[in-house]
């Protein structure tokens, strides 16, 4: 059940936009009574936040640290995975609409992102940096932010998710430069 409310929800912003979000369209949409969602949320912004992270991925390095340069590439394989889903399209709906709607974005950020671990290749770093692999005095916020930003610039620019090629010169050229591992470093 929790599903497929959870999938309502999704159906049912992508349809009337965050604005028009309401309890009884969500109800409607997963053919449950509007009473049976406010025993577990108190409104239709909480029942989308719990649908974007329920479905939203964790990226869980190689416990042994010892593939820097595949642990990066999986996490944007991920990242690029996830920008397909849903609930990515929920977040970019909540994250174009942050001027009308602060304190969703922000709950977006601390309910989600923050609770699944941070920003994908983020994850992956500080994990390296926990295990002394990398200086973590070298993960400043343009460094955790370089590989999204990447993926997410190549998407809008050439209107498709990044290549395996480019996915790796990312990787190879700008996030392990940036911590001090080098191109050639792997």
């Amino acid at each position: 059940m929790l599903r497929c409310i959870h999938e309502a929800v999704l159906a049912e912003l992508a349809e009337v936009g965050l604005g028009r979000l309401t309890m009884e369209g969500i109800a409607r949409r997963a053919r449950t009574a509007k009473t049976s969602l406010y025993r577990r949320w108190s409104s239709p912004h909480d029942v989308l936040l719990d649908a974007i992270h329920s479905e939203h991925p964790e990226e869980v390095p190689s416990p042994s640290a010892d593939d820097l340069r595949g642990d990066l590439l999986r996490a944007l394989r991920q990242l690029v995975e996830w920008t397909r889903s849903p609930t990515a399209a929920a977040a970019a709906a909540i994250l174009a609409e942050r001027k009308r709607y602060p304190e969703l974005a922000a709950a977006l950020y601390e309910r989600v992102f923050d609770a699944r671990g941070g920003r994908f290749t983020l994850t992956v770093l500080r994990h390296y940096a926990a295990r002394g692999h990398i200086d973590p005095a070298l993960i400043t916020p343009v460094v955790a932010d370089i590989g999204e930003a990447l993926v997410l610039k190549h998407s809008l620019d050439a209107d498709a998710p990044p290549s395996e090629e480019t996915l790796a010169a990312i990787v190879d050229q700008a996030i392990l430069p940036a911590v001090g591992r080098g191109r050639a470093a792997r």
